[in-house]
């Protein structure tokens, strides 16, 4: 894996995972956990996207972006789900 790669994952999962926290509302616990949301959902929307036969609606970058978002605000919907489940 080269640095450039690297880096291409950590912005992909910083943009995403930010943009997911601002969508969910709760997330956004700082830079490194939106990296990790995002890298995180990136997995989970590519599984999704791919178990249904879509097709991002975008290509490169922007795509990539767009399927770790929808990743990261399943993901961040079900860790809410689980907060509040241990709040009760």
């Amino acid at each position: 894996m080269t640095i450039e790669i690297v880096v291409v994952w950590l912005l992909v999962g910083l943009v995403s995972g930010w943009l997911a926290s601002q969508v969910v509302r709760g997330g956004g616990s700082g830079m490194t956990t939106d990296i990790i949301v995002g890298i995180v959902g990136a997995f989970i929307g590519g599984m999704i996207f791919r178990a249904e036969g879509w097709h991002a609606p975008f290509g490169g970058y922007a795509g990539l972006i767009f399927v770790a978002f929808c990743g990261a605000v399943v993901l961040l919907l079900i860790m809410k789900l689980i907060m509040r489940g241990r709040r009760r």
